[in-house]
């Protein structure tokens, strides 16, 4: 069996010599184009351990958000679109998010030259909005776009349902059930 540092460097290996389109699959990825991809999903999984923390300092200097970003929470709810990186909003995130870590797992990675879809588990854990340690773990995809030499983030989806729900809790859920208003 292999050991999850293995599986994920094998996984990224795979995900990377994926091509987006039949005319991507005739040009070989770059030795230079896979290390950024590296590198990315490794400052990816930076950014969560350090959100997970609470270290939003950590965090802000390792994530470039775009100014047409949107978020999808997993939390439900509207799509939020901008974000706010005033230090009283990092400052109140600091405080929701406490004593936690992060380890991403790999499912696909789709890039282009301007473009990289990372779907990724957040295999994380930590306290949040004042409950106990917990595992945290998220599905998530997010997107990066080039802008002036450097990835900008401009979209997040995360979502909870890590494990199977069945088909009657994703209906109940569907429909709005056991949703307490906070």
């Amino acid at each position: 069996m292999f050991k999850p540092n293995i599986w994920r460097r094998l996984a990224l290996k795979a995900a990377l010599a994926m091509p987006l389109s039949a005319s991507a699959a005739q040009e070989p990825t770059t030795a230079r184009s896979e290390q950024e991809l590296a590198d990315l999903v490794r400052k990816t999984e930076a950014q969560a351990s350090a959100f997970m923390r609470g270290d939003m300092d950590r965090w802000s200097g390792l994530v470039r958000i775009a100014e047409d970003f949107t978020l999808m929470q997993p939390f439900g709810g509207e799509a939020s679109r901008g974000f706010d990186m005033s230090a009283e909003r990092l400052a109140r995130l600091a405080s929701y998010f406490r004593n936690g870590d992060a380890k991403l797992e790999l499912v696909q990675c789709y890039a282009s030259d301007d473009l990289v879809v990372l779907a990724v588990i957040e295999r994380q854990h930590g306290e949040v909005g004042g409950l106990p340690n917990q595992d945290w773990s998220l599905r998530v995809t997010q997107v990066y776009r080039r802008q002036g030499g450097q990835w900008w983030l401009v979209h997040r989806h995360a979502d909870p349902l890590v494990r199977h729900v069945g088909l009657e809790t994703a209906a109940a859920l569907a429909r709005g059930a056991n949703l307490g208003k906070r």
